[in-house]
């Protein structure tokens, strides 16, 4: 499973901003690319975002939230494996000692 790489996540962020009209950093050179390609409508007041641009910004969400499940997935398989070898190394000890016994 390869992360979310952090322009996407950058990219997500500044989607968000515009979504909630929250302010966007003045030296910002994302915001003419994203007019130009389609993702947001430059607004008199504010910018918004265009079907595409929320689509966008869904599918990155959606892949956020793919990623972070997959983790708690790998991490509770990881902790069950690591808990069924320490268990089976409890029983062989157990079985040993009634041998030697």
């Amino acid at each position: 499973m390869d992360p979310i790489p952090l322009e996407d996540l950058a990219l997500l962020d500044t989607l968000r901003r515009i979504d909630a009209a929250e302010p966007l950093e003045e030296n910002s050179a994302l915001l003419p690319r994203l007019v130009e390609n389609g993702l947001v409508t430059q607004d008199p007041e504010f910018p918004r975002l265009t079907d595409a641009g929320i689509e966008l910004c869904k599918s990155l969400q959606h892949r956020l939230a793919a990623d972070a499940q997959a983790e708690k997935i790998l991490k509770r398989r990881e902790a069950a494996d690591g808990t069924a070898m320490s268990g089976a190394d409890g029983d062989d000890r157990a079985k040993i000692s009634r041998l030697g016994a």
